[in-house]
């Protein structure tokens, strides 16, 4: 179908201006099947499944663009990742400020309801923020046309899942006639979710790049049209041989490992290969990206250096261990050809744009707790697969996995290539998953008794699958808890009402279980200590915790003969386990930061990576942040003091001596500690300090020395 066609099946003729601006003037078939049923013209909900790459985001940009163009209301665009969020907000921003379209990132602060976003035309957030709005009653809420929710095939993922179901069964429960488009590449049960959203389906297998699948063993690719394909073995290891022959073909790779370990060994073995094939002047270019990317720390670490040292050479490596900064200059690299070969995790297989001529699927296996080894649900390889093939570049993609012998290849073949993907079911039936979600139904006034509680209930996922029958007992148990700990109320007419407690728990957008330990913790008469403190917040469902190694044992053996008696629990609930273990490494970790300790040591110290560290502080942060809130709510003032304090110290990760310096702009812990260490004590010292004095000290330099002057000295003359 060509653009132009559009306006006769209901487009807005600036829709089809725009499009054309935008350099196209063809509709791939799997967006002209959902125009002809009706994508501009019925105003119906639709279900698209579809491969990588065959246009499922611009069907939903061009019921986008026509909510904005007829003013119809607000759009927002649902994602399962803050990174995939960003990359979505950065490509819409670029292609439509020019019509006039606000667009807004809306991830962080699950505290407010943002009303500035009233301004906004399309508002870009992750499935927990969209939540948290709704929770706040968002007045903007009530403009929203059309909602966007991509990879909805998360609906079957134990931590995302419930999360994206509970907000979409909402939003239908208040407004049925909401319109949405629900987007994936992969939905083997495609009419049963289309179904439960009263949704038209598109379903097409075309691809704009063609798929081979394969698996490689002894030495040759047998794909699933037949044909194969004999690998030269150049390096002694099969998965960057494949790579190697494809990058010698001009093309890029993508490995996907097991673990973190794992991808970064795959690259570093992998350097003087690649090398070897760039020219002079990509070498140039990868120089100055490595320098880049080294430089992107404020304190520089050994993985920082070893993932710049890997981009020199034309390969890098991607996994949750990388701070953001770092993983977004590789992303970018990749996708603009100058990282010929990328290992990762399975980071990369939800959603994000990085395709490449050939994905090498090397491990396919992981350990399941009591289960030990397991192979990969065949929804995930197919995710990764999807990464194969780039339009514009590939005639064709190619997704191999490795066999290590004759009974994987058939296994491989039988259940990856020839099978497919699970069917998804939802994964909300359980108390850790509900729990939040009837709290919020019943603070948030959507239900006010158990009968209305269960007709909500009805409305999801879940329901549609297999009825209320199994959910009935476990709301009943959870509200049971929720009035047991002071949550909710109920009257003589058995109407529940949210208590201050329980209203406040669920806008802070944290597990009422995790509420409750804070609470306890908080009416403990110990002292509020910042360690005590840190480990009552790696006691909640709401913390990531590190797990335990065999060479913490004896270390956390220490800290827990130091720190048993000041812990915020009772005394007989204080007994040695893996899981106090594990507390008590999350809490050390945090200590350490707070204590100044180089983030180099803390990684390397307690074998965790710059991300993880970066994802405890934020965790932390609002952790203490919504501790502070309980504080105030059950009147315990000097405690929340306590709290505000050791909050400052943890966003900042700087001893107490430290918070004047750095509440000012551009000054981090590593430059407030070097002005303290000069004599720069307090703002008065640096107010009544030179600039000279001040840009002599390593890290400040001229320039910082004058913004803090006039921070500190405004009326004075820099």
């Amino acid at each position: 179908m060509q653009i132009a066609e559009l306006e006769k099946y209901g487009a807005p003729p600036q829709l089809v201006q725009v499009l054309r601006a935008a350099g196209r003037e063809k509709l791939y078939p799997p967006q002209a099947d959902a125009v002809r049923e009706g994508l501009f013209s019925s105003g119906d909900s639709f279900v698209i499944s579809a491969p990588t790459a065959a246009g499922k985001t611009l069907i939903a940009e061009m019921a986008a663009l026509s909510v904005f163009l007829n003013k119809k209301g607000k759009i927002i665009y649902l994602v399962p990742l803050r990174a995939l969020a960003r990359e979505k907000f950065e490509d819409f921003t670029s292609k439509y400020k020019a019509i006039g379209m606000k667009v807004v990132l809306s991830t962080g602060d699950f505290d407010s309801d943002e009303p500035w976003h009233r301004q906004a035309d399309l508002v870009i957030c992750t499935n927990e923020k969209l939540d948290s709005l709704i929770r706040h009653r968002a007045p903007w809420l009530s403009q929203v046309g059309l909602i966007v929710a991509d990879e909805v095939h998360l609906l079957g993922d134990g931590h995302r899942g419930p999360t994206l179901e509970v907000v979409l069964a909402r939003l239908r429960f208040v407004n049925p006639s909401l319109r949405t488009i629900s987007l994936s590449a992969t939905i083997p049960n495609a009419i049963e979710i289309a179904g439960w959203l009263g949704a038209r389906l598109i379903q097409s297998v075309w691809r704009p790049v063609p798929l081979k699948e394969g698996v490689f063993f002894n030495g040759a690719v047998i794909f699933n049209d037949g044909s194969t394909n004999w690998v030269e073995a150049a390096s002694g290891l099969d998965a960057l041989d494949l790579a190697l022959e494809t990058i010698g073909q001009g093309g890029q790779a993508l490995i996907f490992v097991g673990t973190r370990k794992s991808a970064e060994a795959m690259a570093k073995k992998s350097e003087a290969h690649v090398s070897a094939r760039l020219s002079a002047l990509e070498a140039e270019k990868l120089e100055k990206l490595s320098k880049g990317i080294e430089g992107s720390q404020t304190e520089p670490t050994r993985l920082g250096k070893k993932l710049a040292g890997c981009v020199a050479s034309g390969v890098a490596f991607h996994h949750a261990g990388i701070i953001y900064a770092q993983r977004k200059l590789v992303e970018d690299a990749f996708r603009e050809n100058r990282i010929k070969l990328l290992a990762s995790t399975t980071t990369l297989a939800m959603g994000l744009n990085l395709p490449s001529r050939r994905v090498i699927i090397r491990d396919w296996w992981r350990y399941e707790p009591g289960e030990g080894m397991q192979s990969i649900p065949a929804i995930e390889v197919k995710q990764m697969a999807g990464r194969a093939g780039r339009p514009g570049y590939d005639r064709f993609g190619e997704a191999v996995m490795i066999a290590r012998n004759k009974r994987d290849e058939k296994h491989l073949f039988e259940k990856y290539i020839k099978g497919g993907p699970e069917e998804i079911s939802s994964m909300l039936a359980s108390e850790t998953a509900l729990r939040t979600h009837i709290l919020s139904s019943i603070a948030g006034l959507f239900t006010t008794d158990m009968g209305q509680l269960m007709e909500f209930l009805g409305k999801t996922f879940f329901a549609h699958q297999r009825g209320t029958g199994f959910l009935a007992p476990i709301a009943e148990s959870i509200t049971g808890f929720l009035l047991e700990e002071g949550m909710i109320k109920t009257g003589a007419n058995g109407r529940f009402a949210a208590t201050r407690f329980g209203r406040r728990v669920s806008e802070l957008y944290i597990d009422p279980l995790g509420a409750v330990i804070i609470r306890d913790a908080l009416r403990s008469p110990k002292e509020k200590d910042p360690f005590a403190l840190f480990h009552m917040l790696a006691r909640t469902p709401d913390m990531m915790r590190l797990s335990i190694k065999k060479k913490d044992r004896d270390e956390m053996l220490d800290v827990f003969n130091a720190h048993a008696p000041s812990l915020l629990m009772p005394d007989d609930d204080i007994y040695l386990t893996e899981g106090l273990l594990s507390e008590l490494k999350t809490a050390s970790v945090l200590m350490q930061w707070i204590l100044e300790m180089p983030e180099e040591k803390i990684v390397n110290h307690f074998g965790i990576g710059p991300g993880d560290l970066r994802t405890l502080v934020e965790l932390a942060d609002w952790l203490l942040y919504s501790s502070r809130e309980i504080a105030r709510v059950i009147g315990l003032k000097e405690a929340g003091e306590d709290i505000a304090i050791t909050r400052i110290r943890t966003h900042y990760g700087v001893k107490e001596e430290l918070l004047a310096l750095v509440s000012l702009r551009g000054i981090g812990r590593v430059r407030a500690r070097g002005l303290y260490e000069a004599g720069f004590k307090n703002l008065e010292d640096i107010s009544e300090a030179t600039v000279e004095s001040l840009s002599a000290i390593p890290g400040i330099g001229e320039g910082i020395a004058q913004d803090i002057k006039r921070q500190t000295a405004p009326d004075k003359k820099v």
